[in-house]
C-alpha cells in the first residue's frame, strides 16, 4: 500500500544493520585502509553490491556486482517469490558474499525492499539467504529505502534554491521524495511509495497487451495507473513552482538517458550526472512505447534483458514528470547502495 510521511529524519543520521537505526558517534576515523565496507540491495529485478573504503573526498570503490535476478516476476499474481527466482536471487548473493569475504569487509549492509516486502514468503526467503550464503538480509520499510536513495545521489541535484523531487523507479515500487536545502544539507519534506515498478506494472498489463497491435493503448493503461498512484502525492507538492529540479535513480532513467545519448554501450561516466532537457525525455519515452519487442531490443543499451520491462518505466516516468515539471531531468547512476556506504562510514566518523 501507498504511504506517505513528512519531517523524516536529517540524512546524515547513521544506521547498524544488526540493530536498527542509531544516531551516528563522533569518534577518531577508522583506518581505511584496514577497515572496508559493503552495501547490497537485493531488489525486485537486480542484486547489486558495492565495497568501498572512505576517502577525505568521499569513498573509493574497490569492488562491484550487479545482476538481473527477477526476484519478483510472479508476484503479482501468485503473492509468492517462486522458488526460480529465488534460486535466481541466491545465486547472485552467493556471489557477493564470496566478494565480501575476499575483501575483508569489516561492516556490512544488505536490504531487501519491495518484492521481500510484499511477499508471504519474503521471511522464509532472508532465511534461506543467511542460510546459504552468511547475508542477513534485512527487509527495510518505504520511508528507509526513500532516505537511502536520497543520500546516495542528492549531490547530483542541479544547482538551485528551490524545491526538488528525487525519485527511485525500482521493480516493485517507486518512492518519490521532495526535498529542500533552506537549511543548507537536504532535507526530506515528504515521501510516497507508490507499488508500481517495472516489473508489477508490466505483469499487471500483461505482455500480450503490451506486444499486440494495441500496445500503445496499453502504455496509456499503465501511464494512468501510476498517475492515480501519484495523486495524493502531488497534492503534498508546493504550488511555488519556479526554480524547480528533478533527479532520477533507476535503471529506467539510466537506460532512457544511454538512448538519448546514442551509446553504443552502456557508459555510467557519461549518465551518471547527465542532466537531459525534459521534452528529450518525453520523446524517447513515446518513441520506445510504439516500438515492438524486437525493436526495443535492438537498441544497444537496452538489449534483451530491458526490452520487455522498459515501457513500464517509461510510463511511470511520464506520469512523475507530468507531476513535476522541471526543465530537466538529473539522472544518477547511483542510489541506496551509495546511501548505504555514506550512512555506515558516517558512523566511523567520516563526513562524507
Amino acid at each position: 500500500m501507498a504511504q506517505g510521511v513528512a519531517n523524516v529524519p536529517a540524512l546524515q543520521q547513521g544506521y547498524v544493520a544488526q540493530s536498527g537505526p542509531s544516531e551516528p558517534k563522533p569518534h577518531a576515523k577508522r583506518d581505511p585502509h584496514r577497515h572496508t565496507y559493503a552495501a547490497i540491495d537485493l531488489g525486485t529485478n537486480n542484486c547489486r553490491l558495492l565495497i568501498a573504503r572512505p576517502s577525505d573526498v568521499g569513498f573509493t570503490v574497490i569492488d562491484a556486482f550487479s545482476r538481473i535476478v527477477r526476484l519478483g516476476e510472479g508476484l503479482t499474481r501468485t503473492g509468492e517469490l517462486s522458488q526460480d527466482a529465488m534460486d535466481r536471487a541466491v545465486g547472485a548473493l552467493s556471489v557477493c558474499g564470496e566478494k565480501l569475504r575476499k575483501r575483508s569487509v569489516s561492516l556490512a549492509r544488505s536490504v531487501a525492499t519491495e518484492a521481500c516486502r510484499r511477499a508471504k514468503n519474503g521471511v522464509e526467503f532472508t532465511d534461506r539467504v543467511r542460510d546459504e550464503t552468511g547475508i542477513v538480509l534485512e527487509i527495510i520499510e518505504p520511508a528507509e529505502e526513500a532516505r537511502l536513495a536520497v543520500l546516495g545521489c542528492h549531490k547530483l541535484l542541479e544547482p538551485g534554491d528551490g524545491p526538488a523531487l528525487i525519485f527511485d523507479i525500482g521493480g516493485g515500487s517507486t518512492e518519490l521524495v521532495l526535498i529542500d536545502q533552506e537549511q543548507g544539507s537536504p532535507q526530506i519534506r515528504a515521501w510516497w511509495s507508490a507499488p508500481w515498478g517495472v516489473v508489477s506494472l508490466t505483469e499487471s498489463e500483461g505482455r500480450e497487451a503490451l506486444e499486440g497491435p494495441d500496445r500503445l493503448l496499453a502504455y496509456k493503461r499503465m501511464r494512468e495507473r501510476a498517475r492515480r498512484a501519484f495523486a495524493n502525492f502531488a497534492t503534498m507538492l508546493p504550488e511555488k513552482r519556479d526554480d524547480i529540479r528533478l533527479l532520477g535513480t533507476s535503471g529506467t532513467v539510466t537506460t532512457l538517458a544511454s538512448v538519448h545519448l546514442a551509446l553504443p554501450s552502456y557508459d555510467r561516466r557519461a549518465v551518471d550526472g547527465l542532466h537531459v532537457p525534459i521534452e528529450a525525455m518525453q520523446k524517447i519515452s513515446t518513441m520506445i512505447a510504439t516500438m515492438g519487442y524486437q525493436e526495443r531490443s535492438g537498441l544497444p543499451c537496452i538489449g534483451t534483458e530491458r526490452a520487455d520491462l522498459v515501457v513500464a518505466g517509461c510510463a511511470i516516468l511520464e506520469a512523475i514528470m507530468e507531476i513535476w515539471p522541471a526543465r530537466n531531468l538529473g539522472v544518477a547512476d547511483r542510489g541506496i547502495r551509495e546511501g548505504i556506504l555514506r550512512s555506515l562510514m558516517a558512523r566511523d566518523g567520516w563526513q562524507l
